[in-house]
């Protein structure tokens, strides 16, 4: 398939297109001016990994049929810069760094790239171009700073050797102090217990419902949520969210300024669960964090890849650049 009707060198309507690329599929959105989403397109499947890490192939066969809609819809005839967050792009990214531009290149005629890990994104989302530090959670969670000299990022190690706090992190514990009644240990929670039960069945079946599974992650933090519906009434849920509100600060002091008064905020659907978590989150950030500013997230990670795109195609993107967290290319010629 070769390029659309505009090559990035002529006129026409400009615009810029951002992409996120995560667990859950692929979001695309068009701008034709700094910030304004006007059509947005997702699917629902992600983009594969495989021994060359994240599929830079797989990814342009979801985003080319989607952008050219968008195009169409838009009126847009020139992309002058994109900008894609991926999820997995510190580590898996290196066939993506090496491949896409080019191919944007060669589909869309698109000169300015910016490929960001989804960690960045979430944090140009939630605070923009500022100082500070951003916790997104999700049934993973990683921790991204910025004194816009350099990235700092704390935790993201998976479920298995961090992601502190996270969704999978809560229910794992929700689910061991259930086993703990079970087996008439201390420390248990019937409340946990019964919610258990419900939700997987007899207790001596869970490790077998569990332990094979490949997304397992994702399986133990769809009971975090029961986690929070005990809270109120169980001291055991209780301390379970308060340990992973403790987490959550300790990734947010590891990467925030130390000085000035950089912005603070939290991003992603963990935060869905309301005041059984945010309240002693607030409270921890505000212990350990005095000289930061705590603020609501302005927009997701998608928001945070177009802002990216259109700084680039302004010339006006000031944040720091990164090998692995953000880098902007310009590709070589076909």
């Amino acid at each position: 398939m070769t390029g659309t009707a505009t090559d990035g060198r002529g006129s026409g309507t400009p615009g810029v297109l951002a992409v996120d690329s995560g667990g859950s599929g692929l979001r695309v959105v068009i701008a034709t001016d700094r910030h304004a989403a006007v059509a947005q397109r997702e699917s629902s499947q992600p983009v594969r990994t495989g021994s060359r890490g994240i599929d830079p192939g797989h990814l342009m066969e979801q985003l080319v049929p989607m952008v050219r809609i968008l195009l169409a819809e838009t009126g847009v005839t020139e992309l002058r810069a994109v900008a894609v967050g991926a999820a997995g792009l510190a580590t898996l990214g290196d066939a993506l760094r090496a491949e896409l531009p080019g191919a944007l290149r060669r589909e869309f005629g698109v000169r300015a790239v910016a490929l960001a890990a989804d960690a960045v994104t979430a944090y140009v989302g939630a605070v923009g171009a500022h100082p500070g530090a951003v916790v997104a959670g999700g049934t993973g969670l990683i921790a991204v700073g910025t004194d816009l000299t350099r990235w700092r990022r704390a935790d993201g190690w998976g479920h298995l050797l961090g992601d502190c706090g996270s969704g999978a992190w809560i229910g794992r514990a929700g689910l061991e102090a259930a086993l703990r009644a079970y087996d008439r240990r201390p420390g248990g929670s019937a409340a946990l217990l019964a919610r258990a039960a419900e939700q997987f069945g007899p207790m001596p079946g869970l490790p077998g419902l569990l332990y094979p599974r490949p997304d397992r992650p994702a399986v133990l933090a769809s009971f975090a949520p029961e986690v929070a519906a005990c809270a109120e009434a169980d001291p055991v849920a209780t301390g379970i969210l308060r340990e992973a509100a403790r987490h959550m600060a300790e990734s947010a002091v590891a990467v925030c300024p130390a000085t000035g008064e950089p912005r603070v905020a939290v991003t992603g659907g963990l935060f869905k669960m309301g005041e059984p978590l945010l309240v002693p989150l607030k409270a921890e950030l505000e212990r350990v964090l005095p000289h930061a500013r705590r603020v609501s997230a302005a927009g997701d990670p998608l928001a945070g890849a177009l802002r990216i795109a259109a700084d680039l195609a302004a010339g006006t993107l000031t944040l720091p650049g990164d090998a692995a967290m953000l880098s902007v290319v310009t590709p070589k010629g076909d």
